[in-house]
C-alpha cells in the first residue's frame, strides 16, 4: 500500500502548523511570568500546620510588604459562579487576602502613565495558598469566583472607608469599555 503525501495529506504538519503553542509561565527563578499590573505585588503568608489544625498568618507590618498602615479591615464574599465588579478606587489601594475559595481576580490598567496601560492581568488567589496582593488605585478590578464553595476574602485597603462619600466607583461587569467577557457570568 502506498502513501500518496497528495491523496494524503501531513497530519501532524497541517495540525501543528493551524496550533498555538503554550507560553512560558515560570521564568529561572521558579516565579511566574504572568504579566501583573504596574505597582502590583504579592507576599506569601505562613501557615503553620499540626495534628490539631492550622494557623495562618494573614497580615504583619514588620514584613514591610506595603508601605501603608493597616488602618481598616473587612470580609466580602462571593457566590459560586459571581462577579463582583467592575470597580475603581482613586483615593485607596485594595489589599486582598482569601481566606477559603477560589477567585479570579481581573484588573485593567487604565492609567496613561502605566508601563501596564491599557492592558488586563488576571492573578488567581485560593485559600489554598495563603497570600496577600495589592490592587493599586485608578484600576479597575473585577472579582470572579471560580470554585464550587463561596470564596471569603479579608480586604485591608489603605484608607477606612467613608460611608458618607465612598471612595467606589463602578461598570457593569458587561461593559464594552473594557476588553474582558465573563461570558455568561452574572454579577455586578
Amino acid at each position: 500500500m502506498s502513501h500518496d503525501t497528495d491523496a494524503h495529506p501531513n497530519i501532524l504538519e497541517s495540525t501543528l502548523a493551524a496550533a498555538q503553542q503554550d507560553q512560558r509561565t515560570l521564568d529561572e527563578q521558579r516565579q511566574s511570568t504572568a504579566p501583573l499590573v504596574d505597582g502590583m505585588s504579592f507576599f506569601d503568608s505562613i501557615r503553620h500546620n499540626d495534628d490539631r489544625g492550622s494557623v495562618t498568618e494573614v497580615y504583619d507590618p514588620r514584613w514591610g510588604w506595603h508601605a501603608d498602615p493597616l488602618v481598616f479591615s473587612y470580609i466580602f464574599t462571593i457566590r459560586p459562579g459571581l462577579v463582583k465588579g467592575w470597580g475603581l478606587h482613586k483615593l485607596h489601594e485594595d489589599r486582598y487576602f482569601v481566606v477559603s475559595g477560589e477567585l479570579e481576580l481581573v484588573l485593567y490598567d487604565p492609567r496613561p502613565e502605566s508601563s501596564t496601560y491599557g492592558k488586563i492581568s488576571k492573578v488567581y488567589l485560593s485559600g489554598d495558598r495563603p497570600r496577600l496582593v495589592n490592587v493599586p488605585k485608578f484600576v479597575w478590578h473585577a472579582d470572579r469566583n471560580i470554585g464550587t464553595s463561596e470564596v471569603v476574602v479579608i480586604n485591608f485597603p489603605t484608607i477606612q472607608y467613608d460611608h458618607s462619600n465612598p471612595d467606589k466607583y463602578r461598570l457593569p461587569i458587561d461593559t464594552d469599555l473594557i476588553p474582558y467577557d465573563f461570558g455568561s457570568a452574572k454579577g455586578w
